[in-house]
């Protein structure tokens, strides 16, 4: 304690009283606690007053072995870039948003004649029109699909349309208007795409009057078929509509953020309104000390929620976060614009809040049911296999290759929260050769450590989780040797019988790590599942009771396993499928292998074009296009 005020008083003497942000470094250099200060001497010697700080902040102090700062010109500058690095840094003092996945929107294109619908992920950096965010890609996917059926836009890629003569499946069930084959002008499929974007931008009693119109008169004139395609354009959207569950008077772009808690752990109910539509919801679960104040969770989780989102004209909230108007000036910078910060009392807008705050109280029910059954599981785990206490890391380990193609490894992940699929890994084998290569032909990119598994045949099951075995705690041993960041399992589960046990026990041996638990699981006979068996070092295999809860737990643990490194072999042989014929010829890099891809559409097509059809596209010059022709049309 003594130490870490003594860093805190020596830092302090050179502290600017200007805003910034401050860093409390470990002795590995590791970050702490993140946090902004309007005066930044100030802010930093309160923490030397050890007789005013909660337990958790002494705890802090306490850990400190060095402080770093970053001036910024005002306390807005510095609650951005403490946010941002909070993200970033993931300090164990800070409250944590652990927010691994983008919001999906839905995007109409805008670099093509005729736009295209499809939903999208990640940068907005491709020209068109985004909508969103939505909750979940099931909202985005049910909206699409809708929307398909109302304006008859187009999905397909680009290269598709392009190379299209007839049109597809989706024009025959009036999900597609076809233009790829001119069955619409591109001036009508442009009021199309009008229509859709005025939709989806709020103004859908408009677009709804416009269609009823179309159908009445269609109708007037007999057009019986065309009247039917207008009604089922208005059920569609009809059908968006339903699926809002709740629409407020007044709310047309706003978040809105409910905060319940209960036995230490915080849920934050998040519900996303665009141009007047209920998006969907989502729960979160940050973590935090639990000393900390609801507006202190609030505010910190709202200021790094929007790192790397849009914010809306309207956050409203359960209750006021801390420093609630800087905290609005700072999304204001951010937004471009400004942005409030409400926390409704009554009427419509507080019965919205009331509504997330009752999905939060809910959705905090069953994580902390599922928490205690986790739990329980856990402890009968430990008991089944004889562990002094339940597991709070557990990693599985499994393989997967087509005859020896391809060969993945993968790690899973699983503790009292569930499975932590933001830690999961999968390991592209190294060092197995083909069959047929001469032993000891190791891989270019083989490792050190890998060369002992580069022997085995490709397919070798126990070679390949050695190598994985290896590769995974060799780093662990590197990069966390003291287990102080919580990486290293209390457990190790391998998919396989006593072999795969063996392997294990060997790398283990090999690394001199005594002390974590080991065991595999096998299924029965004929692959019988609920007759697996465990087997455990020098001892005999337990067969448990099929109606067994941990056995439950343990298939549980062996199929995501499983899971997880099929998908990854699945995703390797797709990529390895994708690698054409054109990456063999000599000056055909990415770009111009996209730009063939484009205007031919496959590389069957590129094989059978003229000479002259090759040098006309984009990029490919008459000598490449004359190293591609004599490629594809060599004799032999």
């Amino acid at each position: 304690m003594e130490r870490g005020v003594g860093v805190l008083k020596r830092a302090i003497k050179t502290l600017p009283g200007q805003p910034g942000v401050y860093r409390m470094l470990n002795r590995k250099g590791e970050a702490l606690y993140v946090g902004k200060a309007r005066h930044l001497k100030r802010r930093v010697t309160s923490y030397t007053q050890l007789s005013r700080l909660p337990y958790r902040l002494q705890r802090m102090v306490a850990e400190t072995a060095s402080l770093e700062i970053v001036t910024t010109r005002t306390e807005v500058e510095a609650l951005l870039l403490e946010s941002n690095l909070v993200k970033r840094l993931m300090p164990r003092y800070n409250v944590q948003l652990r927010d691994d996945k983008s919001f999906p929107y839905i995007l109409l294109t805008g670099d093509h004649d005729f736009a295209r619908i499809k939903k999208h992920r990640g940068q907005h950096s491709r020209p068109g029109d985004y909508f969103g965010p939505f909750a979940s890609a099931g909202a985005v996917n049910r909206t699409i699909t809708a929307l398909e059926k109302a304006f008859l836009l187009r999905s397909c890629s680009d290269s598709v349309f392009q190379q299209r003569s007839r049109p597809c499946l989706m024009y025959h069930i009036k999900r597609c208007s076809a233009p790829c084959v001119d069955y619409i002008s591109q001036e009508d499929y442009s009021q199309l795409v009008k229509q859709a974007r005025d939709f989806l931008s709020g103004r859908s009693h408009d677009i709804q009057e416009e269609l009823g119109r179309e159908m009445q008169a269609a109708s007037e004139k007999l057009d019986f078929e065309t009247a039917a395609l207008y009604r089922d354009r208005l059920r569609a959207l009809a059908h968006i509509q339903s699926h809002q569950d709740i629409n407020v008077e007044g709310v047309t772009d706003a978040d809105v953020f409910a905060l319940h808690s209960e036995g230490g752990v915080t849920c934050i109910q998040v519900f996303f309104f665009r141009s007047g539509r209920n998006y969907g919801n989502r729960a979160y679960f940050p973590t935090h000390d639990d000393q900390l104040s609801s507006g202190e969770v609030l505010a910190s989780f709202i200021a790094q929620f929007y790192d790397n989102k849009p914010v809306p004209k309207l956050l409203l909230a359960s209750e006021a976060p801390d420093d609630r108007q800087l905290l609005a000036d700072a999304l204001s910078e951010r937004a471009g614009g400004k942005v409030y910060i409400h926390v409704p009392q009554r009427g419509d807008k507080r019965n919205l809040v009331d509504h997330a705050l009752t999905n939060a109280r809910e959705a905090l029910a069953r994580h902390l049911s599922e928490g205690r059954n986790q739990r329980k599981l856990l402890e009968g785990l430990a008991e089944t296999l004889g562990l002094e206490n339940a597991p709070e890391r557990i990693e599985v380990y499994d393989n997967s290759h087509t005859r020896g193609s391809e060969p993945y490894g993968a790690m899973i992940v699983a503790g009292a929260e569930g499975f932590r699929k933001n830690q999961y890994r999968k390991f592209k084998i190294r060092g197995t050769r083909k069959p047929g290569q001469q032993a000891g032909g190791i891989d270019q990119r083989t490792d050190a450590e890998d060369v002992e598994a580069a022997g085995a045949e490709a397919g070798d099951d126990y070679a390949m989780m050695r190598e994985v075995l290896t590769r995974r705690f060799q780093r662990a041993q590197k990069e966390d040797p003291d287990n102080e960041q919580g990486t290293w399992p209390d457990l190790v589960l391998v998919d396989g019988g006593r072999g795969q046990l063996n392997v294990a026990l060997e790398v283990f041996a090999d690394l001199g790590i005594s002390d974590v638990a080991l065991a595999s699981v096998a299924k029965g006979p004929d692959r019988d599942a609920g007759r697996e068996r465990i087997f455990l070092p020098e001892q005999q295999p337990i067969l448990l009771p099929k109606d067994d809860q941990v056995l439950y737990f343990i298939q549980r643990l062996r199929d995501e396993a499983h899971r997880f490194v099929i998908g990854s072999h699945r995703k390797g042989r797709s990529n390895e499928r994708l690698r054409s014929s054109l990456d063999d010829v000599p000056g055909i890099g990415p770009t111009r292998k996209k730009a063939l891809l484009l205007h031919f559409g496959s590389v069957k097509a590129i094989g059978r074009a003229h000479l002259a059809d090759l040098e006309a596209v984009d990029g490919i010059s008459k000598t490449v296009a004359r190293k591609i022709y004599d490629h594809f049309n060599s004799a032999g």
